[in-house]
């Protein structure tokens, strides 16, 4: 068996599979057209966002048996084409869990006590001290838009902080909401009550631009929203209205509809703070999911394990 890694990834990853005798090629930045070429000769694939697996590249592979996705979101991949072809779609939802409630909760901070602007201003050699006056984020309320290991990983730092936690997650335990004290709402109670709404959900097509600018218009006008899950939750040129006419306060965004976002609509929005999908980007985070999914893909192939499957047939 054989195994292509077509994203740049931690070299923890060849170390596993070295480990467990699996053979491997390592060939990353792949055109479409190379990459359907040459995938089938494969067994498995590891791949991060980088890499995208659509119907066209997977349509035809009869050979190639496990995609692995480091990290957790696989809106790259074609999953109704790989299901169709009996490919297992695995992803590793806790290997950045830490990193990315960790840059969300800064990015809170940043926001609520203008530290970006702060920065930008004091190098300038100005003193804006009462300009930048900031607000506290005890008492405060955070809508937490998918209540999964990220979503309660950030309730948890939060609610240390002193905030009050809800959700709109319809799956979320009463077991999970007692953890943190956190009260279940309708949508429409979680964008009117909300003073940070954070996003944590998958990107499919009910969550698909759920923040627009009707949406955004429902939320208080000193809210802010934190995007570190998906660009596709946010309609970006609403989101840009919105903040340019102060229908909110500000929001920090770390994912976009289409990356590298060298270009964008967003940029130069007033009150945005832009992150270039920093997520996952941890020293510790990067070790961790190559290190999954390498033995997750590797124990798939050799001993039909499943672990963190997206999908089934």
């Amino acid at each position: 068996m054989k195994i292509l890694i077509s994203d740049k990834m931690s070299n923890k990853v060849e170390e596993v599979l070295n480990s467990k005798s699996i053979d491997f090629d390592v060939k990353t930045g792949m055109e479409p057209s190379e990459l359907k070429s040459i995938i089938d000769n494969y067994d498995g694939i590891l791949i991060r966002s980088a890499t995208k697996l659509t119907a066209d590249i997977l349509e035809n592979c009869k050979n190639l048996k496990v995609i692995g996705r480091a990290g957790v979101g696989v809106d790259n991949v074609d999953l109704d084409t790989a299901t169709k072809n009996k490919i297992l779609v695995m992803n590793t939802p806790l290997g950045n869990l830490e990193a990315t409630a960790e840059l969300t909760v800064g990015l809170i901070f940043s926001l609520y006590r203008h530290i970006h602007l702060a920065n930008n201003s004091t190098h300038e050699g100005k003193w804006e001290k009462s300009k930048l006056m900031g607000t506290e984020l005890k008492g405060k309320t955070l809508g937490v838009v998918g209540f999964g290991n990220i979503g309660q990983r950030v309730a948890e730092i939060c609610k240390v902080i002193g905030m009050n936690i809800i959700t709109n997650s319809k799956s979320a335990s009463e077991e999970d909401l007692a953890k943190f004290n956190a009260s279940k709402v309708t949508t429409e109670q979680l964008l009117k009550e909300s003073d940070v709404l954070t996003l944590h959900t998958k990107l499919n097509d009910e969550t698909k631009n759920m923040l627009n600018k009707n949406t955004i218009a429902s939320m208080k006008s000193s809210a802010v929203i934190i995007n570190c899950a998906r660009g596709g939750l946010i309609t970006e040129m609403d989101l840009k209205d919105c903040l340019d006419n102060d229908v909110i306060a500000g929001a920090a965004i770390d994912v976009y509809e289409k990356e590298p976002a060298t270009e964008n609509v967003m940029f130069g929005a007033k009150n945005l703070l832009l992150t270039p999908h920093l997520g996952a980007s941890s020293k510790e985070a990067q070790v961790n999911v190559a290190i999954d999914v390498a033995n997750q893909v590797s124990d798939y192939l050799k001993e039909n394990k499943i672990v963190n499957n997206v999908n089934s047939f």
